[in-house]
């Protein structure tokens, strides 16, 4: 008998929805902890559980949900109730911190997961969230996937579990935060005005080595922007590395006021056919190359503590593979917005500025380290210098730098500066 045209589809569909009940039906995962921050200690839950997503737009979406979500709640024991996110979680902000080098080299197994006395407890409870097809949150049918792995998909998707997860929570009063680090800061810009428009009000966003606008930071035929702004970027690492001679070379004060992305824009829009990119041509191989196989070196120490740490500290036991960083789902990734059915730059600092202009509470940190040569700082700051706001209202944009590269948290030197800089625009 011949196949049912569609049948496979069908099949694939079925297991996709329930595995996405399977998740949904879990108990939750608890585990308790302490650390010590600033000479005392701060006793803590972790919960880690998946909640059923209902985005709008999606068919049936009072019925089924078409995606589950895993989330990673600590908080503090006696709070008042009111990428796959392992970077954030296990590298800067969360109670427990994997170890690593702070050159970024590959460490020395077993990789250690140790306590963090970095972390962000004593300003905030944290929820770490992993996106459909990130970590172990996935969708329900290849259609859900479609629309989920979309710029506006994923807001409204990841909004939704935010406004859910504050539900559960009964933390509705409490002051909310939203933090996200490259390709999160483009979720967070945009998540910024949905929520806003969904009732939740942020007292803050922070946006770390920001992607807030792809043309900036995008190398592609006839978009020259990047040739100007990554030009900073490459004079810095070319000048740590010994690259640079004459006046350049000799700090990286000199290098960083020479190559600023003011002067490097005006020269790349005076002589197109010789970019501010073909000037740095001779190193920036090199440095691409250096910064691949430091980051494959990351990824393998960052997956396999929190593997054991899911594991053997949160009972997370489970066959199904992690996704720390999927490529799959980046090649799948679907970035325009709105009724735009062409190739274009997602941009999503138009939504940090309306939700800017529309909350007056809204404060906005931005961290980005000088040698960051996949986010360069210098595209933040021309990003920010294009947000549509009164003057007034973006002065409560704060961008701070850091001597290092795209996970500047990674350099425990610029990990304690930057506590030290968010504690201090929270008291301000």
């Amino acid at each position: 008998m011949p196949d049912v045209p569609g049948t496979d589809a069908k099949d694939a569909d079925k297991k996709l929805r329930e595995r996405v009940d399977k998740l949904v039906a879990q108990s939750p995962h608890d585990s308790t902890g302490s650390v010590k921050l600033g000479g005392k200690a701060f006793d803590y839950t972790v919960q880690v559980s998946f909640l059923p997503v209902v985005a709008e737009g999606f068919d049936g979406a009072l019925g089924e949900p078409p995606a589950a979500v895993m989330t990673t709640s600590c908080v503090l024991k006696g709070g008042d109730a009111g990428s796959a996110s392992v970077w954030l979680h296990l590298g800067a902000l969360g109670p427990k911190r994997v170890l690593v080098p702070d050159d970024g080299s590959m460490p020395v197994a077993p990789y250690a997961v140790v306590d963090n006395p970095h972390s962000w407890f004593e300003h905030f409870d944290l929820v770490f969230v992993d996106p459909p097809h990130t970590g172990w949150s996935t969708t329900a049918s290849a259609d859900a996937r479609k629309k989920l792995l979309s710029v506006d998909g994923d807001v409204a998707a990841l909004s939704e579990v935010v406004r859910l997860w504050l539900t559960r929570h009964k933390r509705w009063g409490s002051p909310e935060y939203l933090a996200g680090e490259s390709d999160g800061t483009t979720r967070g810009a945009a998540m910024a005005d949905k929520l806003q428009s969904a009732g939740v009000a942020l007292s803050g966003l922070i946006l770390i080595s920001c992607a807030m606008d792809l043309q900036s930071i995008v190398f592609a035929p006839l978009n020259d922007l990047p040739d100007a702004l990554f030009l900073p970027a490459f004079a810095n690492v070319s000048q740590y590395h010994g690259l640079l001679k004459g006046e350049l070379a000799k700090s990286p004060a000199a290098t960083t006021t020479a190559t600023s992305w003011k002067r490097s824009a005006a020269r790349a829009h005076r002589r197109p056919a010789r970019s501010a990119r073909d000037r740095c041509d001779g190193c920036e191989r090199r440095l691409r190359d250096g910064v691949r196989s430091r980051h494959r070196g990351d990824r393998a120490a960052y997956t396999m503590a929190a593997m054991a740490y899911f594991g053997e500290q949160l009972g997370m036991n489970t066959d199904t593979r992690y996704e720390v960083l999927s490529h799959d789902t980046n090649k799948n990734w679907n970035w325009n917005r709105g009724e735009d059915k062409g190739n274009s730059y997602a941009t999503t600092s138009p939504d940090l500025a309306r939700a800017m202009r529309r909350n007056a509470r809204l404060m906005v940190f931005v961290a980005s380290g000088r040698y960051d040569l996949g986010t360069p700082y210098s595209a933040s700051d021309w990003s920010i210098a294009q947000l549509n706001a009164p003057a007034d209202v973006l002065v409560r944009v704060k961008h701070h730098y850091y001597d290092a590269g795209h996970m500047m948290y990674a350099r425990e030197a610029d990990l304690t500066r930057l506590k030290g800089d968010l504690a201090g625009r929270l008291a301000s």
